[in-house]
């Protein structure tokens, strides 16, 4: 590329993603790391050839409307793209790609510590340590749920849904997954497909969600799938908050209708989180950290860089959504 392209990268990224991003492109960097509203990212991008976004910018069919002619590209730095409307993208002809697989190892750990967390009371214990209210052992304190042995249910049998699998087979844990379809094999192992979710929560001791936000899913755990879980049952979201009906959730774990709850994401994160959940000590609350690692998030970002220097080679990007 004689000429560099020009890209709004929309939040501050790691030195290294963005050193190398200089050396194919002219970037409008974020250095004080400020979250853009819809108006101020539209300035920005008024003379800026792509847009390096993360799920924190909302790309409504609105906003997508008003891009500028230039703005040729959408190069998320995230596996989910619920936070863009696809179909306005398709319509106006803006490249959409996102950044799968390099995710799948951080979350998987992220999932299994929130599992164990919510399992053992991991939260409560901590409270408990730091402010110096352990007084005493007995055979009832803080006694909890063990996972060895027990049945997990993976909702979405994708990439992270699959090494969550191989994790937790380690624990000695019997695999049952839901997906749209049954996956092969040799990437299910010996997992139990079930063709609904229903018969799935019906089967298991914890359920991990690992399917993504759209139409489709919005809400899908709600009241009624709850109430086809045992009151052992622990319930594990690292995928989007959208898929979770808050108030049935709380209300279960308030009720003792399921025993514990472990949570990366949520609706209205981060300013309105259901203030439920806060008050609960059965769940163990994470701040969306699944792929908070320095191995995965430098890998996101060479992602989305490979598909932009795709896009302005004139070549189809590995990862496009739209």
């Amino acid at each position: 590329m004689s000429h560099k392209p020009v890209v709004l990268v929309t939040r501050k990224l790691p030195d290294a993603v963005e050193h190398k991003l200089a050396e194919h492109f002219e970037l409008n960097l974020n250095p004080d790391d400020r979250q853009y509203g819809p108006e101020e990212m539209l300035q920005l991008a008024s003379n800026v050839d792509a847009i390096l976004p993360c799920h924190t910018e909302k790309f409504s069919a609105e906003t997508i409307a008003l891009l500028p002619p230039r703005v040729k590209a959408i190069a998320n730095f995230s596996v989910g793209v619920d936070h863009v409307d696809l179909e306005a993208a398709r319509q106006k002809g803006v490249i959409v790609t996102n950044t799968p697989d390099v995710l799948s190892d951080a979350t998987a750990e992220i999932a299994m510590l929130l599992m164990l967390g919510a399992a053992r009371r991991a939260s409560e214990g901590e409270r408990i340590m730091r402010n110096q209210q352990w007084k005493d052992w007995s055979p009832a304190f803080m006694v909890g749920h063990q996972i060895t042995g027990k049945r997990l249910g993976i909702l979405g049998m994708g990439r992270v849904g699959q090494v969550v699998a191989s994790r937790a087979r380690g624990f000695d844990m019997t695999i049952h997954y839901h997906n749209r379809k049954p996956v092969d094999d040799s990437l299910a192992g010996a997992a139990t497909y079930h063709a609904s979710v229903e018969s799935l929560l019906s089967e298991i001791d914890v359920l991990s969600i690992h399917c993504p936000a759209s139409g489709q899913t919005k809400g899908l755990l709600n009241s009624d799938r709850i109430a086809l879980m045992h009151n052992n049952a622990i319930v594990v979201n690292t995928s989007r908050g959208g898929v979770v009906d808050d108030e049935a959730l709380v209300k279960a774990l308030e009720s003792g209708r399921i025993a514990a709850a472990g949570l990366d994401v949520y609706n209205g994160e981060p300013d309105h989180i259901h203030p439920g959940y806060r008050k609960l000590d059965n769940v163990f609350l994470l701040p969306h950290i699944g792929s908070a690692t320095r191995e995965t998030r430098n890998a996101m970002g060479y992602r989305a860089m490979d598909n932009l220097i795709a896009i302005f080679k004139g070549e189809e990007p590995g990862d496009r959504v739209a």
